[in-house]
Parts: structure tokens; C-alpha cells; sequence
């Protein structure tokens, strides 16, 4: 039964790539910073702010999976659905786009650090594949996806457990409220970034912040749908794998 659960398990990240391949973005214009907009000294800062979190991160997946190797497919579940979520685009207001995220599940399994490595490779790959995002500005934008985002949805999904033990609700906030920490964060680093000449650092975060709440929300709200959807998958097929993982995610920073 245990190496059935791991066939199914493993069929559905092969399937998230295949869905992947099948619907590539056809467009370039994302909310991901893209290559060379941010001035060095921002794309320096962003890259100091996030580098300690990726140590961290590495050392924490050491831990987790030095004693248990099978959790490495639960691994790579949480970063197929992330790449996948995280490179559908939905046309937003002044020709840019939207996205999901998908960082709010691997958050809830593996906790937040896991998420700053995950996270950062995922955007490796769309800055180097699909022209989604940029190698300079890759400290902002994993800090504002795998950092912040993670470390809010893991806060949320702890403090609705606490107080309620509503497992699905916890979840589902926990991924969209991932989901939207990371596209307020991206709103002040260009906010801080590029001042509006009227009003500064405050007028131009309400219009970064404004493009894109009006699709960002209800892609928030159906994010946090499917990821409770793929958590009941998780919980009727490998109960035993999750269970362990989020034991071996407790402890240290992501207590």
C-alpha cells in the first residue's frame, strides 16, 4: 500500500510538468521584476535581505531529509506546484500580468525556510526558461515569493490551528494570504524603489498596489481552493508521508 501511495504521489508531479509543458505562458510581461529594472543598489539590498533565509532554508532540508529520504518526492511536489501556479499569468490592468504563486501548500508541509530554497530555484528556472523575471533582480523577487509570502501563509495557517483546529480554513488562508503577502511586498520594493515625483514612496505603492488588486484577489481566493483540493488528496493517499513531514518541519525558525 505504502509503494502504491508513492506511485500515485510520483505520477502527480510528473502530471503538474506535463500540465506545465502543455500550457507554457506565451508572454514575458509578469509580475515577477523583470531583468535590470530595479537600480543595483536595490538589487543589492534585496539580495543581502534574502541570501540568510536560503542558508537557512538548505540547512533545514538537510535536517528534514537526511533521516527520511522518502519525504524528497513530498518535496518535489511542493516545488512542481509552485512552478506550475507560478507561471500561469492572467492579463492584468495596463497590459502586465497576474499569477498565482502556489508557495502557501510547501509552507503548510515543509514550513517557511524550506520555501526560501524551493521558491528561489522555481524562479531560477523561470528567469533562465521563460524569460519570467531576472537573475539580478532574483534576491527582490525570491525575497518578496520564497521568503515573505511562505513566512505569512505559515503564520496564518499556525494561528487559525491554534485557535480553531479548522484544518481546511487553514490552508486555504494559509495560500492566499501567501499569495498576497507576496504581491504587497513586490508593490514596496518598487514602491521604495521608484518614488512617484507627486506624493513619493506612499502615492506610487497605492498605484503599484491598485494595478494589480483587482485581479490578484480572486486569484488569491482560487488559489487557496485548489490548494485545499490537492490537501485532500494528500491526506487520503499519503497520509503517513505528510504527517511525518510536517512533524520534521516543526522546530527551529518555523516553530
Amino acid at each position: 500500500m505504502k509503494g502504491r501511495r508513492k506511485w500515485k504521489l510520483a505520477v502527480l508531479v510528473c502530471g503538474f510538468a506535463v500540465y506545465f509543458l502543455v500550457n507554457e505562458p506565451g508572454t514575458a510581461h509578469a509580475m515577477h521584476i523583470m531583468e535590470g529594472f530595479l537600480p543595483l543598489g536595490w538589487a543589492v539590498f534585496w539580495w543581502a535581505a534574502f541570501l540568510p533565509f536560503f542558508g537557512l532554508g538548505i540547512w533545514k532540508l538537510n535536517r528534514m531529509t537526511k533521516d527520511n529520504p522518502d519525504l524528497k518526492l513530498l518535496l518535489g511536489l511542493s516545488g512542481a506546484f509552485t512552478f506550475v501556479l507560478s507561471a500561469l499569468k492572467l492579463p492584468s490592468v495596463t497590459g502586465s500580468s497576474s499569477h498565482p504563486t502556489g508557495t502557501g501548500l510547501g509552507a503548510v508541509m515543509l514550513g517557511p525556510l524550506p520555501m526560501s530554497v524551493i521558491g528561489s530555484i522555481v524562479l531560477v528556472f523561470q528567469a533562465l526558461l521563460l524569460a519570467h523575471g531576472g537573475l539580478t533582480t532574483l534576491g527582490a523577487n525570491a525575497f518578496s515569493m520564497a521568503v515573505a509570502g511562505p513566512l505569512a501563509g505559515y503564520g496564518v495557517y499556525k494561528l487559525i490551528m491554534r485557535t480553531s483546529e479548522r484544518e481546511r480554513l487553514a490552508v486555504f488562508m494559509a495560500a492566499a494570504i501567501a499569495d498576497l503577502t507576496t504581491y504587497v511586498v513586490t508593490s514596496v520594493q518598487l514602491a521604495a524603489a521608484f518614488p512617484a515625483a507627486d506624493g513619493g514612496f506612499a502615492a506610487s505603492l497605492l498605484k503599484f498596489g491598485g494595478i494589480f488588486a483587482v485581479t490578484q484577489i480572486p486569484l488569491a481566493i482560487s488559489e487557496g481552493l485548489l490548494t485545499v483540493l490537492l490537501w485532500n488528496w494528500l491526506k487520503s493517499y499519503s497520509p503517513g508521508e505528510l504527517a511525518l513531514l510536517k512533524r520534521e518541519a516543526k522546530g527551529g525558525f518555523s516553530k
